[in-house]
């Protein structure tokens, strides 16, 4: 396949999508990184283009020409169940419009409170809140797309962001900038269970590789994921690098605290349940189907506090 017919299309700009932009130009792909300002610098063999996708003329004008189109776009959590249905809408009838094949980032959301249970590919679909309802029914129209024939689609799930230039996680700009500086670390509800977090370069290589392997497409794929620790056993991680004990305030219940504003917790708080059991997501599936291994969680902590130390002192 020639370059010229090989375009990769990015929609959204924000952690995911620039490490997904900056994989694929990696890789050899030429790639135009969407968002609504396409502003700041583009990273190195990358298009920055301007276009709001929740239109369909925006969509349309994004993918343009795009072999390949990347679904990574997000919105204000307040927003999200308002404003993500329209998204699909305009982005699946334009990458169906374009011909193009159509690989969507996703979450957990649609699995719901699985009281601890090991998350695969299998597990059911048993969302009982406004976002997690509103995901499962976005990711069936999904796969309803692929199956009825009008374009090829797959669909990657990742646990909760952490890495480089990952602020809004629950494992990111709450907790680092703090722990580099001595002050208050939250950390949400029984911090003794496991959470499982996706390496934002993970992100970025196990959706690079689904959008070179159409043999994987019409279906669900967990993107690779190191093996689950517990909050307490990450946060002492943190602090072994820090040398210093962390000031840990413990949230258990949801609660405006630091960055998380009342806006934000008043819609959290129907996901909170993320933070009172379990959260484990087994990545084997994608791991041995494409040789993929998830970057080890100790050498994720060290990377991500030595790009928040630089943040810092920029800031």
């Amino acid at each position: 396949m020639t370059a010229a017919h090989d375009l990769q299309v990015v929609l959204g700009a924000g952690p995911a999508g620039t490490a997904l932009a900056v994989e694929l130009a990696r890789r050899g792909h030429p790639v135009r990184l969407v968002d609504r300002a396409a502003a700041g610098t583009a990273p190195t063999g990358v298009d920055r283009f301007a276009a709001d996708v929740s239109t369909p003329e925006g969509a349309r004008a994004a993918v343009e020409g795009a072999a390949v189109v990347y679904h990574c776009v997000n919105v204000g959590y307040h927003l999200q169940v308002e404003v993500m249905p329209r998204i699909q809408r305009s982005v699946l009838a334009a990458a169906e419009a374009a011909g193009a094949r159509l690989v969507v980032l996703d979450t957990l959301y649609p699995y719901g409170e699985t009281h601890g249970a090991v998350m695969t590919e299998d597990s059911p679909w048993n969302a009982t809140t406004r976002k997690g309802r509103m995901r499962a029914e976005l990711d069936a129209r999904y796969l309803a797309a692929h199956a009825d024939g009008r374009l090829r689609v797959v669909l990657g799930r990742s646990a909760d962001f952490v890495g480089p230039h990952v602020l809004n996680s629950t494992l990111g700009g709450a907790v680092f900038p703090a722990a580099l500086t001595g002050g208050e670390v939250p950390a949400f509800g029984d911090i003794d269970l496991p959470h499982s977090y996706t390496y934002i370069r993970d992100v970025a290589a196990g959706l690079a590789t689904l959008g070179e392997n159409p043999d994987g497409d019409g279906r669900v794929w967990h993107l690779p994921t190191a093996p689950a620790l517990t909050t307490r056993q990450i946060l002492a991680m943190v602090e072994e690098r820090v040398g210093r004990p962390l000031n840990l305030t413990v949230v258990p219940e949801p609660r405006a605290f630091g960055p998380f504003d009342e806006v934000f917790m008043a819609e959290y708080a129907e996901m909170f349940y993320q933070h009172t059991e379990a959260q484990i997501v087994d990545s084997s599936a994608i791991e041995k189907a494409y040789g993929l291994t998830p970057h080890p969680l100790s050498a994720t902590i060290d990377e991500t506090l030595a790009w928040y130390g630089d943040y810092l002192a920029a800031h």
